[in-house]
């Protein structure tokens, strides 16, 4: 009876009941890897420019149009600084497909309105508007540092980044005393903190002289010395708001990563890490790091523009090769990551069908909310692929689902390659607290997805 239960009943297990020691070795490199990648990658600006940089230092090339490439050619498309996709070709034409993987390196945070800068009672604040999906008392009385890029009237690019450096200030979101909150705590806990007093304290201390807003005043003159900035120029910037500090190992047996925007530069780099180092392929390996997807993959650094197309298109010129076959003949692995099990939430799971943490990467059918709206869908075919894919190259994984069926949902950006006519299949990294302004995950699970990545790239 026991065999016949071992021949025909899936048995899922930790994955550290069987992680050899090379394993832990690996696993533990490849983390303090992706922990520095995070560390220096808390916008999709920022994660773009390491990705050009990194990718130039490991022989990839600028693709432009007209540009011929051959089987073992590294290339990239820097996508507007917002978005990048890159390929290593391979042995096996364009005609035959291409093994994709695709995630997002946009993550929930807070932008400074246009007009950000303001003084109420003797308090120099900026005006933020929050995007993506977020618990906003979450954002309140933590640490939080400003990143991005301002674009000055004579044309030059400022680079903006306060918080983060043990020499800098932090920024910061004020809540109520509790002593004083007997009517906020009545609250629900989307209305503890609005929008509106989503609002950053930048300092306190006025300029001595005479005049209104003296203390907003001192800020501006503290960001004109460092920075050149006039208030003027906020209205030409893309400036954010991030929880300040660097991605931490947690727990006494530091088998998790503690960090702002997990989802999904997780997963991002997952596709990056053995793309770096990878030779010759059978098929074209492409990675793509898109942008808005937290805000439905809109605009031209989403998903849903045509940047992908142009990519493909011009390798698909250089081979003489149509871009619809290419597509029809392509696989996909939409890499987003999948919510954990938290058993201090057990109610909105369903156990038998969602994702654990130490279970390696998460294979999810569907996504979408409710009755599958907004999903893909992956057929049973595509299913096969990446079990067998995986199977074979001894990449532990799961399944997944998003919770209970009518809790909720969520969407990845694999509707929008599938609407290309490229087999899709969701797939990444289980995460606990996702969307909160620290979000966590298991190493082991990190490892298994960057596995999975290079397995579906060598398919």
């Amino acid at each position: 009876m026991e065999e016949l239960r071992k021949a025909l009943f899936a048995d899922p297990k930790n994955g550290y009941t069987s992680l050899t020691q090379q394993q832990r070795a690996e696993m533990e490199e490849y983390c303090k890897r992706y922990a520095a990648f995070m560390d220096a990658c808390k916008t999709e600006r920022e994660a773009t420019t390491w990705t050009v940089a990194t990718a130039q230092a490991n022989g990839f090339q600028e693709l432009k149009p007209g540009m011929a490439v051959k089987p073992g050619d590294k290339v990239y498309m820097n996508n507007r600084d917002k978005s990048i996709l890159l390929a290593v070709i391979g042995s096996e034409s364009l005609a035959k497909g291409a093994n994709i993987c695709a995630a997002h390196v946009d993550s929930p945070r807070m932008d400074l309105k246009p007009n950000p800068l303001y003084e109420d009672s003797e308090i120099a604040y900026f005006k933020t508007h929050y995007y993506g999906g977020i618990k906003k008392y979450q954002w309140a009385t933590i640490p939080l540092a400003l990143h991005g890029v301002v674009y000055r009237k004579d044309g030059t690019v400022v680079t903006v980044t306060i918080g983060e450096d043990d020499n800098d200030p932090i920024l910061c979101v004020s809540d109520l005393l509790i002593h004083l909150s007997a009517d906020q705590m009545q609250k629900t806990a989307a209305k503890v903190i609005e929008g509106e007093q989503l609002n950053v304290i930048l300092g306190t201390e006025p300029l001595n002289g005479d005049g209104a807003d003296m203390v907003k005043l001192h800020i501006m003159k503290l960001l004109n010395e460092k920075y050149g900035l006039i208030e003027a120029d906020f209205l030409s910037a893309e400036l954010t708001i991030v929880p300040a500090g660097r991605c931490r190992e947690v727990g006494l047996d530091r088998s998790l990563l503690g960090a702002y925007g997990h989802d999904d530069r997780v997963c991002a780099f997952a596709e990056i890490d053995p793309l770096l180092t990878m030779s010759t392929p059978k098929h074209t390996a492409v990675c793509i790091l898109a942008d808005k997807e937290e805000i439905g993959s809109v605009g031209i650094s989403g998903m849903q523009s045509q940047a992908f197309e142009y990519f493909m298109d011009i390798l698909c010129d250089a081979q003489g090769v149509k871009l619809s076959h290419c597509f029809a003949n392509s696989f996909c692995l939409s890499a987003d990551v999948s919510n954990a099990f938290d058993p201090n939430f057990p109610e909105v799971s369903d156990r038998r069908n969602n994702s654990k943490l130490n279970y390696g990467i998460a294979i999810c059918k569907y996504t979408g909310s409710r009755g599958k709206g907004g999903a893909s869908d992956a057929s049973a075919e595509a299913m096969g692929h990446v079990r067998t894919t995986l199977d074979n190259a001894g990449v532990l994984w799961q399944i997944a689902t998003l919770g209970k069926v009518d809790q909720g949902g969520g969407g990845t950006v694999a509707a929008y390659m599938a609407n290309r006519n490229i087999v899709t299949v969701d797939a990444g990294v289980p995460v606990l607290s996702m969307h909160a302004p620290m979000e966590l995950v298991s190493k082991l699970d990190c490892y298994m997805t960057m596995l999975a990545c290079k397995a579906i790239y060598l398919a």
